[in-house]
């Protein structure tokens, strides 16, 4: 055996050179300068086991500086081999073995200031991406890159360990960090693939739970802030940042059932009434601005069974993907693979998940793959390079919400979020996601100023390169996940948002009616003695009603921002504010299109949403708030049991309109049907305080025509006006239909009515 000595600038040339492959003593001194400074762009060439030492001898070499001594051991026999001199007063040791010639299976023994362990070298190890891989990512066309990328702890070589892979092309050097290695950058420099750019390394030993970053150094030598990982898999709680190796989801699901029943159904033709959710203030259990967080096993044992107990379809929730600040209510996310830690770990979501399909609830995740925040731990000049955003702030910067904008264009930037899509899908069994702020991708002028932004190839102001990509990704979901949906919050009139790619549309399953939300909230705080004057901002959204398949959505986005309550944008006084918001919830849930309502909606919360507070459930102590709480409830469960509220839904011949001009009495009529035609809805409204008795209303069918729900009724808060139950049909000419009903319509209310089969 020869020993290094303790100061390579000094040691002989003839121990540092000779034999086959050697390395010059010259060669040798730089590149141990190039590790103890962190830079040395081909760690594997210096560090672990070669057979570089004088005629080709086995030398192994290793950079730990809180070692005090390192012995090698003969990983197979366990017979310990030889000790490692400290080569550099930094902690770089060496030894080369005189008698060896052939590599051989090996581990260190170290002596710490505090304790003696036995460890694998991480440059002992192969590569972690095999060819495939490789080739995939070069191309940006790996469907499945979260199986990759990121941290997975798995065995190598019957060795426990986390294989490490993170893409960064233009980084002179990327090294993992974590608690296993004191934080210290100089410690796990990774192995670059060139082909693709991604940077890989295993390190034994390391195990769910542990912290890690990367520590890149750009292309001109400069540090960047440390990062976290893109793909990880789970955070630290905000205000840390570190990623966290968890791996990919290992919960044993019991939801087979749900899946294979979701897969043979058609959402446009059933019953789709989502409860909006943001779960940090859904409740809070200290109570009002209580500080801690319900878990999510507290999640699925009380938000679930309420949401089914109020006859919900679905959960929307408001993104959950990791994100650093509060107050973006999850839409500046860094972690677009890890569930937020504020409620517990994947693990525990995974049941939160799974209680949902056990009673009948499908979950639908809020996706912001628009835009990303300059957080410095995050994407943003990631490798020392404008790598997931555009380098020009034109394209590259959104001003609104001062964030980044992904750089869809580049294979690799859309094959990280294709991949985000998919992994929800896959990994957590979400039933769709919502993509937020579709019309931000969709032009390239968004909110911008005439010299402010670049047009396309064309001349344009189209994201062409957005467009593919919304396609693409629509295309995958669908193909990948039968019975699930996408729905686009896409706010202008982009042609076939929710028509199939093959069909020349963006492929999304359902579109945010953002039109019918603006015109019907603002026909409803107006006066009711003025409503006359806007009675079509009521009638307007049927003109357009089926050229997508609309869901009609009351979100978090009208409760915010100095907008006030659902409830006290509705003018007059106490009686009246809850009589016009019941009202509304009637026309709103017997209209065509899907139904969205914000948490707080269903029982009338009366202050603006705050992100730092839980709902005020102390109203429900209030018979108003009861009342309209119990409302949401019936119209969730007629809307769902009731076919002609639903099954065509998005089809022009599921609605008539009765009358839809009678704007000095501000009454709206009109018709809805399912496949069976011979049980039509009737649903009739007044907007005024004042009772409309006698008044008549053409129906298509002679019959009993029973009165399903008033919004009047006195469960419900209100004055109990109404038509005993319900009416017979006359054979009496109305509306253009040859028969008609005479109602009594309540004040501020709405009326549904069915028609009965003898």
């Amino acid at each position: 055996m020869t020993a290094y000595t303790k100061n390579p600038t000094s040691q002989p040339a003839a121990e540092l050179s000779g034999g086959s492959g050697a390395k010059s003593a010259e060669t040798l001194r730089q590149e141990i300068e190039a590790v103890v400074r962190a830079d040395h762009g081909d760690p594997f060439g210096i560090l672990g086991m070669h057979t570089d030492g004088p005629d080709g001898v086995v030398t192994v070499r290793t950079f730990i500086p809180e070692a005090r001594r390192i012995l090698l051991i003969d990983a197979d026999s366990g017979h310990p081999v030889a000790d490692l001199e400290k080569v550099h007063s930094d902690g770089f040791w060496a030894v080369t073995l005189d008698d060896r010639k052939n590599r051989f299976r090996y581990r260190f023994r170290i002596d710490f200031a505090t304790h003696t362990g036995e460890f694998e070298d991480a440059y002992s190890f192969p590569p972690v991406l095999g060819q495939l891989d490789v080739h995939l990512l070069a191309e940006g066309t790996h469907l499945r890159s979260f199986e990759r990328l990121g941290a997975h702890p798995h065995e190598m070589e019957g060795v426990a360990g986390t294989a490490f892979a993170v893409w960064a092309p233009n980084a002179r050097r990327v090294s993992v960090i974590g608690d296993f290695c004191n934080w210290d950058g100089r410690r796990l420099p990774m192995r670059k693939r060139h082909e693709c750019g991604v940077w890989e390394l295993f390190v034994p030993h390391v195990a769910k739970g542990d912290r890690y970053k990367y520590e890149i150094k750009g292309p001109g030598g400069n540090l960047m802030p440390l990062k976290a990982d893109p793909y990880a898999f789970r955070a630290e709680m905000p205000p840390h940042t570190a990623s966290v190796v968890q791996g990919l989801n290992d919960h044993d699901w019991a939801d087979q059932d749900w899946l294979r029943d979701r897969a043979r159904t058609d959402w446009r033709g059933k019953p789709v009434s989502i409860y909006e959710c943001h779960l940090s203030s859904w409740k809070r259990p200290d109570g009002d601005g209580g500080m801690r967080y319900l878990t999510y096993d507290e999640l699925a044992d009380d938000l679930v069974s309420y949401v089914k107990e109020m006859g919900y379809t679905h959960i929307e929730l408001l993104p959950i993907t990791e994100f650093p600040f509060d107050g973006s209510w999850g839409y500046q996310p860094i972690g677009m693979y890890a569930p937020t830690s504020r409620h517990g770990d994947p693990v525990a979501f995974s049941r939160f998940v799974e209680r949902c399909h056990r009673e009948g609830i499908g979950l639908l995740l809020d996706w912001v793959p628009g835009h990303f925040p300059t957080d410095p731990h995050g994407l943003g000049m990631f490798d020392g390079t404008h790598l997931y955003e555009h380098a020009d702030p034109r394209q590259g910067f959104h001003q609104d919400w001062n964030t980044l904008i992904y750089n869809f264009g580049r294979r690799e930037v859309s094959s990280f979020l294709l991949g985000s899509a998919l992994y929800w899908m896959d990994q957590f069994h979400f039933d769709g996601i919502r993509v937020d702020a579709v019309a931000s991708m969709l032009y390239l002028d968004y909110s911008r100023q005439a010299d402010q932004w670049v047009p396309n190839q064309y001349g344009g102001n189209e994201n062409l390169e957005a467009v593919a990509f919304l396609k693409r990704m629509n295309e995958l979901v669908y193909a990948n996940h039968p019975g699930a949906m996408t729905v686009a919050e896409e706010s202008t009139s982009w042609p076939g948002v929710s028509r199939p790619v093959y069909l020349g549309g963006l492929g999304f399953g359902f579109k945010w009616n953002m039109g019918w939300m603006h015109d019907t909230l603002r026909f409803m705080s107006k006066d009711p003695i003025h409503r006359r004057y806007h009675h079509h901002d009521l009638t307007f959204g049927l003109l357009y009603a089926f050229s997508e398949n609309f869901v009609l959505p009351l979100s978090h986005d009208e409760v915010v921002h100095g907008k006030g309550s659902l409830l006290n944008k509705m003018p007059g006084d106490r009686w009246q504010k809850f009589a016009n918001l019941r009202a509304y919830y009637g026309f709103m849930w017997t209209h065509p299109g899907k139904k969205l309502l914000f948490m707080g909606g269903e029982f009338g919360q009366e202050r603006e949403w705050n992100h730092n507070q839980g709902l005020d459930w102390f109203l429900l102590d209030d018979p108003f708030h009861r009342g309209v709480q119990s409302l949401i409830r019936d119209l969730n469960h007629l809307y769902r049991d009731t076919a002609a509220l639903h099954e065509l839904d998005n089809e022009a011949p599921g609605f008539e309109w009765i009358e839809a001009n009678d704007s000095d009495n501000s009454v709206l009529a009109f018709l809805r049907y399912g496949k069976d035609r011979e049980r039509p809805i009737v649903s009739v409204s007044n907007f005024t305080p004042l009772p409309r008795h006698g008044y008549r209303v053409g129906v298509p069918l002679p019959g009993f025509y029973r009165e399903r729900l008033n919004t009047d009724a006195g469960v419900y808060g209100g004055s109990d006006v109404g038509n005993g139950g319900g009416v017979e049909a006359e054979e009496v000419p109305h509306h253009g239909r040859p028969y008609s009903v005479c109602l009594t319509v309540p004040p501020l209310g709405t009326l549904v009515l069915e028609r009965q089969m003898s």
